[in-house]
């Protein structure tokens, strides 16, 4: 099976030179929910199918891990294998935290002297030492993507927002989340509602099933959607959104991705 994915460049950052079609990235938690202090362990990926480790690791060099008190958390035992990336968390605070890798860069397209095609991706601080001052028809696109989930040990805490790029603003705790109820979610753009955005929701074991089963939803004015979980499991969570508001002068386009995981309880 193959599945329509949203941040392509997102992978290209996060995990090196490769080629990226059609494939899911994932934080894969071995619980969400506990009820008290304890080690867990997480899986990183980019597979064919959504939490099965088939295809290449997905880089942890921009994870990040946030306590309830927002203290740091660092990561132990982590590890890259040829198929996933793996790292333990020994998780002692009560509260929500908060794993993400997140991304940013720029991907650039023109020709050089020669009239030759190029194509360059990297960082802003890289940008102009690499990508000649000449260079023709230039196109320059910036990225900015979050690879993100939740662990909840005791009673739920708040989850405050970094205002940053696209992301997941719960009305419903992400831990909080039961087969057959209903949850309500909102996406912000740099810390504003983001409109009549499209949100995929999709369980996982997708190896062994013969449909996708794909849930979608819109977001209303107030950026929030709302699903009423068909069956308990691992949900992937999928969103894109695009504007002009670069913070380099060359790029005329940011493109902005979100994956989240979710954990749905009998």
């Amino acid at each position: 099976m193959q599945f329509k994915t949203r941040i392509a460049t997102c992978i290209a950052l996060l995990c090196g030179a490769f080629s990226a079609q059609a494939h899911n990235v994932w934080l894969l938690p071995s619980t969400t929910v506990l009820s008290k202090a304890e080690w867990i362990t997480v899986d990183a990926a980019v597979s064919n199918d959504l939490f099965f480790f088939n295809h290449f690791p997905l880089g942890l060099d921009n994870l990040v891990v946030v306590a309830p008190d927002g203290s740091a958390v660092k990561p132990e035992n982590s590890h890259r294998g040829k198929l996933r990336s793996v790292f333990d968390l020994n998780l002692t605070q009560t509260g929500t935290y908060h794993l993400a890798v997140v991304s940013s860069g720029l991907n650039a397209s023109y020709k050089d002297k020669a009239g030759q095609p190029k194509r360059w991706r990297g960082t802003a601080e890289k940008f102009a030492a690499e990508v000649p001052a000449d260079a023709q028809e230039l196109k320059v696109t910036q990225s900015a993507g979050r690879i993100e989930t939740f662990v909840t040990v005791g009673k739920p805490s708040a989850i405050k927002p970094t205002g940053q790029g696209l992301e997941l603003v719960p009305v419903t705790h992400p831990n909080d989340l039961v087969k057959g109820e209903k949850a309500t979610f909102a996406f912000h753009v740099d810390g504003k509602p983001a409109a009549n955005l499209e949100v995929v929701l999709i369980a996982g074991s997708t190896r062994y099933r013969d449909k996708i089963g794909e849930i979608k939803a819109t977001t209303d004015a107030k950026g929030e959607f709302s699903v009423t979980w068909p069956a308990a499991g691992m949900y992937w969570v999928d969103a894109d959104a695009k504007d002009e508001k670069t913070s380099l002068p060359q790029a005329k386009e940011r493109r902005l991705s979100y994956v989240g995981t979710l954990e749905v309880l009998p």
